[in-house]
């Protein structure tokens, strides 16, 4: 039981950076493979609060958030009128650069990591703040704010002409993005008590966007799944051991073979389990009943 709840705090410390990725790239259509730079930020910024000036988990945590989003803006301000692939190419090199400049400050421990850090990453601790999280990415999602996202998505140039700053909304995106990141980095961190720069390498960066890529981009259920699923499959295929990775890149391969828009499809929870076709048949019937009452009167 005990391995199943770790498990599962593992896979809602992915979903707090997946939500943030999905944002970026689902919803405004910048790909990052930069977010394990963001999280070695929030890991490393909340382990010193913590360890170094005593500062308790709970007011460390947003502010390895905030440092992840100060961080991406200055990141957003030097790369986002970049275009194309430019763009995801510059937090790749952003990702690294973060990890080797982290592997070289000895007072952090360099290359050997940093210990000592606290365990306060419990199941309950991080799936309420992933509760949380969620909550307020739908809304951001259904606000004037996410509204602009979708349309500078679609297209820049309409949505520069209907009154859009897509600069600021891109750079409002990112820097989003990189506060679930650093939050994500920050739980990551109260979870495994010790970090090193290795955790945070392109690896990471890549497993985050393949996690948002099969839930289906556009879609705040989709990060969900994702998240939940691609850190489950490992430990279910713990048990083949040399096999297990090379049946982990194979059912991703299928995955997205069979699902190329990802497993939700850019749909939420009341499309994805046919709650809203329920909806619209029953208000269908209400609205022939009125109808039939209307004709009769």
């Amino acid at each position: 039981m005990d391995y199943i709840l770790q498990v599962l705090t593992l896979a809602g410390i992915n979903l707090m950076v997946v939500l943030g990725l999905g944002l970026l790239t689902g919803f405004t259509g910048l790909f990052s493979f930069g977010h394990a730079g963001f999280m070695c930020v929030g890991a490393y910024t909340s382990a010193i609060l913590t360890v170094t000036y005593k500062i308790p988990f709970l007011v460390a945590l947003p502010i390895a958030g905030l440092a992840a989003g100060l961080v991406s803006l200055l990141l957003g301000r030097l790369t986002l009128k970049l275009k194309g692939d430019y763009f995801l190419i510059a937090t790749l090199g952003f990702g690294e650069s973060v990890r080797l400049i982290f592997d070289n400050i000895e007072p952090l421990g360099g290359a050997r990591g940093f210990s000592a850090i606290e365990k306060n990453s419990t199941f309950l601790t991080v799936w309420i703040i992933c509760i949380i999280a969620i909550f307020f990415m739908t809304r951001l999602i259904n606000s004037r704010y996410g509204r602009n996202f979708k349309a500078v998505r679609e297209e820049e140039l309409a949505s520069s002409t209907i009154g859009v700053d897509v600069f600021r909304t891109k750079l409002l995106s990112l820097f989003i993005s990189a506060v679930y990141a650093g939050i994500g980095g920050s739980l990551y961190a109260h979870y495994m008590t010790f970090i090193k720069p290795i955790n945070f390498q392109l690896l990471k960066s890549t497993e985050l966007t393949i996690m948002t890529i099969i839930g289906g981009l556009g879609s705040i259920t989709g990060s969900v799944i994702g998240a939940i699923l691609l850190t489950l499959l490992p430990e279910f295929l713990r048990f083949i051991f040399n096999w297990r990775m090379v049946i982990y890149g194979a059912a991703v391969v299928i995955l997205i073979i069979l699902r190329p828009k990802g497993i939700a499809g850019g749909r939420e929870l009341i499309e994805f389990f046919f709650v809203a076709p329920v909806i619209r048949f029953i208000k269908g019937k209400f609205r022939r009943k009125d109808a039939g009452e209307g004709g009769q009167a």
